[in-house]
């Protein structure tokens, strides 16, 4: 069964042209019935697929706190001072995060930007000298994570990276240009045509289950149980 619908994306690309409270409000109905709800049925129906790979990430189905990102941007810091998001965001952090800087499965949803990700996105420096230790300590089971066929299959690892190797790592390592990488993630694109197709939920595990060794690698990196 087929949990969105092209509904939502014509929702996302009006509310891209209609950015202000007023035309929110009057359309709250709609944002509910064509991006809430299917979104927390969502994730509530793939907490199995989840358990499955591992029971420390967790499938949170409230509407406020949960694994639906909130549409509401944050503008205290920003010149953009635009109310909504144009997209939406599920994530399936780890027990031990308290925010989406631990390592995490993640759906996002935007017209045209539709992507299955996963990783740790931005890690502080900490937590990033830990896991770029892991690859100089651990170099054939980080190879083994992002080199299997399940995982190039489909998959490829993205993110910012720094222009020169970190401090205190050697520049002439062969994992070099992982050791450079500010995120340790890795993603897919999706069209809308598989967002919206009854096979979406049975896709999306099946990256997370391609993308389960680095997962693996990334938590016992920063010291969390996979």
């Amino acid at each position: 069964m087929a949990r969105f619908s092209p509904a939502l994306f014509k929702f996302l690309r009006d509310l891209a042209a209609n950015n202000d409270r007023g035309w929110f409000q009057a359309n709250k109905a709609r944002y509910q019935e064509v991006l809430q709800q299917p979104a927390l049925a969502f994730i509530n129906d793939f907490e199995p697929h989840l358990a499955k790979l591992s029971k420390h990430f967790v499938a949170d189905p409230r509407p406020v706190g949960g694994s639906l990102f909130r549409i509401y941007r944050d503008t205290r810091f920003s010149k953009d001072k635009s109310p909504y998001k144009t997209n939406t965001g599920i994530h399936f952090r780890h027990e031990a995060g308290k925010d989406a800087h631990a390592p995490g499965f993640y759906l996002h949803l935007e017209p045209g930007q539709c992507f299955v990700g996963l990783g740790l996105w931005h890690p502080d420096g900490a937590t990033a000298r830990q896991i770029r230790t892991a690859i100089v300590d651990r170099s054939a089971v980080w190879k083994r994570a992002v080199g299997a066929k399940a995982f190039t299959a489909g998959l490829a690892l993205a993110g910012d990276s720094l222009k020169r190797p970190p401090v205190g790592f050697d520049k002439t390592h062969p994992l070099v240009e992982d050791l450079k990488r500010k995120d340790f993630t890795a993603m897919v694109k999706l069209s809308q045509k598989e967002i919206v197709a009854p096979g979406l939920m049975k896709q999306v595990a099946t990256t997370f289950k391609a993308g389960a060794p680095l997962m693996r690698f990334l938590c016992e990196a920063v010291g969390v149980p996979f």
